[in-house]
């Protein structure tokens, strides 16, 4: 899985319980500084530090870090296009034409297509979907 993770929230919390369901061992690809500057609201997202350290502790709290490693995304596909050995990729409705192209490129590698787990997006006690742009959003006002 990969993704900004600004503002840990309860649907990315919900992304990695389904990917250590599903895995024995998972890679998170957490976007970099660099790659975010255009995104909505880019001044109020968390840096990458920050973003990595709210990761890990949480996974600590609800597993081994051992079985999570996070590396550094600097395109929108990751290692999964690079290297054949992934399996499934688990993305939530936002991003699975994201996974549809990282699929594609991996048939025109002669990769194996990865195995797509898709997470409904989550909404709060207002039935507002819950995202890291609109928590941005509410900061930004």
């Amino acid at each position: 899985m990969g993704g900004t993770f600004d503002h840990l929230h309860q649907g990315h919390k919900y992304l990695i319980q389904t990917g250590l369901a599903f895995a024995q061992q998972l890679v998170i690809g957490l976007t970099s500084d660099e790659t975010l500057k255009s995104k909505k609201y880019a001044s109020k997202i968390e840096s990458y530090h920050v973003r990595k350290l709210n990761l890990e502790n949480y996974i600590t709290d609800i597993t081994s870090l051992e079985r999570v490693e996070i590396i550094e995304l600097k395109d929108p596909y990751g290692p999964p296009i690079h290297e054949p050995d992934y399996e499934g990729i688990i993305v939530s409705q936002e991003t699975y034409e994201g996974a549809l192209k990282i699929n594609e490129i991996r048939t025109e590698k002669g990769f194996k297509p990865l195995l797509i787990i898709v997470i409904p997006m989550m909404k709060d006690k207002n039935n507002d979907i819950i995202s890291s742009t609109a928590i941005r959003e509410k900061l930004n006002s």
